[in-house]
This record gives structure tokens, C-alpha cells and sequence, in this order.
């Protein structure tokens, strides 16, 4: 018996074999056109794990007939590398699969830029990595990047069917019958890494003894134990760790409560309460702010609690902080006009702090002219006084971003404009 993995076996032998990646691989994607040209480029696949980044290398070597090699960036060493440069040398082109390209060495890359270059090397680099940050530039710009999406439901599917089919690769020599929740279980759990449930399948087929009749009956419970864990694509160190931060932010900024909880429930389902907590306390600020201000100590509540209850009953006061933030109206002048006054800091548009706000605390402060004429606001009705702020190159200036449309930020605009009309009507509010 071929003592390979199941999904190793089932890699694909031709390019009609891959599964997904249509915008790839269908007719007029840009990897079919290399194939059927028979002109191939070094290329990056980026994406998670699992999902076909070697089943295309191998697809593509098996339907071009060029020579295939593997070889993985930290753990094969520049020795075979050019073992694999000689094979090209001798046949004209060799095509290397270079798992981890991200973590590839500089050793390694120097010498592998001149055979890429010739086309002695075709290479095909496998990442879960974003290459725009993780890659060299260097191999960058001798590559096409390529991100591959994870597989669908169908995707798996017709994988496991495939396999269960096959009597020289998968499992086809077998009498195997399979319940259909068993499958469903397969791919559910796999959450598009078809290298997951092809390797559970078989673990549940090889493990399950046959009936009198030879059958193997594999049930939804032979499904759980082999596939007790969800194959549960998030990296907390990943790319995809941070996509789902952003949607989920960028979903309770848009109002979406249910893809708000969508990506809530793929933080927690990895354990990441630090970031949840950091990320909805942002939330809190940036996108809710003065539209609705007590929603931001609220938030700090659940925090508070989740973090002293602990997953899994942290997701209830979390889940509860998500809806509120989603269902919240909306307001950024916080982060909008802080930002604003950082952008001309930044530029250098500072200015000598106004003479009577300097201060005037230490001896000699007076004869410097510092604090003098400063007019203390709480001597005056309202608390309030008509006075020169901003240093003299910024007197105009706007910052705050009187835009928001809830009833408290409405009475701010309001004082704002007030105030502002205030000290228009005074010399320094003239000044140019």
C-alpha cells in the first residue's frame, strides 16, 4: 500500500484537475495560457494553507511535461539547489517548487537569481505569507504573484468524491460507503483546506473495520473522531489574521451587524482576545466617537468582563459590544480632526504659541512678556472669552470636523460655531 497521505496522492497530474482558482486555471485565466503556450514565467502563489498552491506546480509540470522538483526555503540547504540548476542546465528548463519562498535566505536568493534570469529555473514559490511585505523585492520582480482563494464547499466536495473514486491514487480499492452527513462533516470542518479532509477521510476509511460484507461504513461520528478540530484557516500571525481584523471593523463601520458577528466569531474561534479587545476598543473611537460618547466606556466594560471571564463565556459580553458598535450611529471627526492637526504639525505649520498662553509660572516670565494679557475665561459670563488661541500662522485654522449628525455632535457643532463667529468679531480673529 502506498504509504503517502491521501492528499498527497490526489495531487493533480494535469491542469484540468485543479480545483477552484478559476480566475487561474479556467479557460483565459493566466496560468491555462501559460500551459497552452507552453511559455512559463517564475510565479508566486500566495494564500493560506491547504488550499492548492503545490497541486498547481504539480499540475502545471505534469501538463507541460517539464521536470518537477520540491524543495522547501529553510529546511533544503544551496547544495540542492544546484542539483536542481544542473537538471536545468541539462534539460533546458526545470521547473522548482520552493515552499516558504518568504523565508528564503540570502544565499539562497543570490543564487537563484541568475538561473531565473536564464529560465534554467522556472520558479514557482509557495507562500501563506503576503509577498509585498514577506518577499525580497529582488525575487519579486522576477516573479507574476498570484493569490489563490480559498476552495469552496463544492471545491472539497468533489475532492473527497474524487478520492473515494479513484482505485490507483485514492481510495476507490476499497469498499467504502459513506454516510452524507459524514461528508458534510468533511467539508465543513475543513473550512476550505481540501488537504484537511482528504487526510481525515482516509484516516476514517483506513481505521473503520468492514462489516461482514467487507463494507466500511464510515458514519458521521467516524467523521468527528477523525476531525475533532475544525481545520480553522487563521494565523495569528498571518495576513489573514489581519484581513479579519479589517473586516471586522470596516463591517461595524458599515453597519453590518451580521458580518460584524461573522468576523467576531473567527477572532474568537482562534483565541484572540487581545486583539478583539484592542480592535473594538478602537472601534469605540475612531468610527462611533462623539456619535454616541459613552459607547467607548461600554465597550471598556465588556472588555473588563470578557477579559475576567475567559473564553468561552467571553463571547457574551464581546458579542454584546460588537452589536452595539454595529447598530451605533457613525461619527470620525475624532480621528478626522485630530489627524488634520497632525498633518500640519507634521508639515512643519507650527508657529510660536501665543505670548499671553505662555508660561508665566517662573521668575523673570513677566519681563519675557509671557501670560501677559491672558484673560481667564472663568472670570468671564459662560466661561467664555474672546482670545488668540492658535499661534499667528494658523489663526484660521479648522481642525475640528463639524460634520456629524447625531444629536449630541449637533449641540457641539453649534457651541463650535458660536464660538468661532465669537472671535470672529474680535482683531485677532481678523488677522491674515
Amino acid at each position: 500500500m502506498n504509504k503517502q497521505p491521501l492528499s498527497y496522492r490526489m495531487r493533480p497530474e494535469s491542469i484540468d484537475e485543479v480545483l477552484g482558482q478559476e480566475h487561474l486555471v479556467a479557460k483565459g485565466g493566466i496560468i491555462r495560457r501559460m500551459v497552452d503556450a507552453k511559455r512559463l514565467s517564475s510565479m508566486i502563489l500566495y494564500g493560506p494553507p491547504g488550499i492548492g498552491k503545490t497541486s498547481i506546480a504539480s499540475a502545471i509540470a505534469g501538463s507541460t511535461k517539464y521536470k518537477f522538483r520540491t524543495l522547501n526555503a529553510v529546511t533544503d540547504t544551496k547544495k540542492d539547489m544546484q542539483i536542481v540548476a544542473e537538471e536545468g542546465k541539462m534539460s533546458g528548463s526545470v521547473i522548482l517548487l520552493l515552499d516558504e519562498i518568504h523565508r528564503l535566505d540570502k544565499a539562497k536568493q543570490d543564487f537563484l537569481l541568475p538561473h531565473l534570469e536564464k529560465g534554467t529555473i522556472i520558479l514557482i514559490g509557495a507562500t501563506t505569507s503576503n509577498p509585498y511585505h514577506a518577499i525580497n523585492p529582488a525575487i519579486r520582480s522576477r516573479t507574476q504573484i498570484f493569490e489563490l482563494e480559498p476552495l469552496s464547499t463544492d471545491d472539497i466536495k468533489t475532492a473527497l468524491h474524487r478520492a473515494l473514486e479513484d482505485k490507483d491514487r485514492g481510495l476507490g480499492e476499497y469498499n467504502i460507503e459513506i454516510d452524507d452527513d459524514a461528508v458534510e462533516h468533511f467539508v465543513t470542518s475543513a473550512h476550505g483546506d481540501v488537504r484537511s479532509a482528504l487526510n481525515a477521510l482516509e484516516l476514517a476509511a483506513l481505521s473503520t473495520d468492514a462489516d461482514e460484507d467487507g463494507v466500511i461504513k464510515i458514519t458521521l461520528q467516524d467523521a468527528l473522531d477523525c476531525m475533532q478540530k475544525s481545520a480553522f484557516l487563521h494565523d495569528k500571525d498571518g495576513d489573514m489574521h489581519y484581513d479579519v481584523m479589517s473586516g471586522l471593523q470596516k463591517s461595524i463601520r458599515g453597519s453590518d451587524v451580521d458580518a460584524s458577528l461573522h468576523y467576531l466569531a473567527r477572532l474568537i474561534e482562534a483565541g484572540d482576545l487581545v486583539t478583539i479587545a484592542r480592535r473594538i476598543l478602537v472601534i469605540a473611537y475612531e468610527d462611533i466617537s462623539l456619535a454616541n460618547p459613552n459607547i467607548a466606556s461600554r465597550t471598556l466594560d465588556a472588555i473588563t468582563a470578557a477579559e475576567r471571564l475567559g473564553f468561552p463565556e467571553a463571547r457574551i459580553p464581546l458579542s454584546q459590544a460588537v452589536i452595539e458598535l454595529a447598530l451605533s450611529p457613525k461619527s470620525n471627526t475624532a480621528i478626522s480632526s485630530i489627524d488634520s492637526a497632525l498633518s500640519d504639525v507634521r508639515k512643519g505649520r507650527g508657529g510660536a504659541v501665543p505670548r499671553h498662553l505662555r508660561d508665566g509660572h517662573y521668575k523673570g516670565a513677566k519681563e519675557l512678556g509671557n501670560a501677559v494679557g491672558y484673560k481667564y475665561p472663568h472670570n468671564y459670563p459662560n466661561h467664555v472669552v474672546a482670545q488668540q488661541y492658535l499661534p499667528d500662522t494658523l489663526v484660521n485654522q479648522r481642525y475640528y470636523k463639524d460634520d456629524g449628525i447625531s444629536k449630541y455632535e449637533a449641540s457641539l457643532n453649534e457651541t463650535y460655531h458660536n464660538l468661532k463667529k465669537m472671535n470672529k468679531d474680535t482683531d485677532y480673529g481678523r488677522k491674515k
